[in-house]
């Protein structure tokens, strides 16, 4: 049994992962999701990564699986606790020093001109969950508070020594599978991953999702 460690994007929360937690446990493992202190305002990206750590309780080695924004988060995971393996989806990739407000231009990405966030998160998952979901992650949003976070440099001087495999959403508007591909061999050398489905692809394929997560188990 492997417990999953999963670590939802910038204003959002563990519940988006409920779908596939129930799947992750359906195949015979262990999930924690977790709230992240975003409203905190005095928070680091390091109290980020220790919310991750202590939601695990002591469980592990982890798989910690970073998602969207969370992609400055989880290789920060990696450095304070026993992991085996990391996966990022559809996330963004840091750099030493980087900081996540700086990340959007120095990373290359550009904007896909989509305002509403149905059509540019959403497009593929069905309206009342989404519906759902957004009720739910809106309501946490009210004091959200990310500045200290996105205004600090990425503390690592490298990428942690653990496996990592980027998966990459074909039908994500935020990040578009040129740029995906792009940002991954250049940050990380790495070739992704690939499955269907927006950037919240744990809504609208949580089943696929899953077995893709199971794939990036250590062998051995």
């Amino acid at each position: 049994m492997t417990t999953f460690a999963l670590i939802h994007g910038g204003g959002a929360s563990a519940f988006d992962w409920h779908l596939v937690e129930k799947e992750l446990r359906e195949r015979g493992h262990d999930t924690v999701a977790m709230d992240l202190p975003m409203s905190d305002p005095k928070a680091t990206l390091w109290d980020y990564a220790d919310a991750v750590v202590q939601a695990a309780g002591g469980r592990g080695p982890l798989v910690v699986v970073a998602h969207s924004w969370s992609g400055f988060v989880g290789p920060l995971v990696c450095a304070r606790t026993n992991v085996s393996a990391l996966v990022l989806l559809t996330a963004m990739i840091p750099t030493p020093g980087e900081t996540p407000a700086a990340w959007w231009e120095q990373s290359g990405w550009h904007s896909p001109g989509i305002e509403d966030e149905y059509e540019l998160y959403f497009h593929d998952v069905p309206r009342d969950l989404a519906d759902r979901v957004l009720t739910h992650d809106r309501a946490l949003r009210t004091d959200l508070d990310m500045d200290l976070a996105c205004s600090e440099p990425w503390p690592l001087t490298a990428w942690p020594d653990v496996p990592t495999r980027y998966l990459l959403c074909r039908d994500d508007r935020l990040f578009t599978p040129e740029f995906v591909r792009q940002h991954a061999k250049e940050r990380l050398g790495l070739i992704p991953d690939e499955m269907p489905g927006g950037h919240m692809a744990m809504l609208s394929r949580p089943g696929e999702l899953a077995d893709h997560l199971l794939r990036a188990l250590p062998t051995g």
